[in-house]
């Protein structure tokens, strides 16, 4: 590396459940507690991924309609 090349340092983000500075252990977030408190947010289906109703895809429409 010559004298004229730079070394960037990596942007260091914010936790996205409280904004703190991120720490390199539990990134992305900035502690223990942020992480725990993330992956109870997932577990308990407070996040969803948007998608179709599960009503409506079902396949049982089809067997029902065969009883008739």
């Amino acid at each position: 590396m010559s004298k004229t090349d730079k070394v960037v340092p990596l942007k260091t983000g914010k936790c996205p459940l409280c904004a703190k500075p991120v720490v390199a252990r539990y990134r992305p977030f900035c502690s223990k507690r942020c992480a725990q408190l993330d992956m109870g947010r997932w577990l308990g289906e407070g996040y969803r991924i948007a998608g179709e109703d599960a009503e409506g895809t079902g396949g049982d429409e089809d067997a029902e309609g065969d009883a008739s």
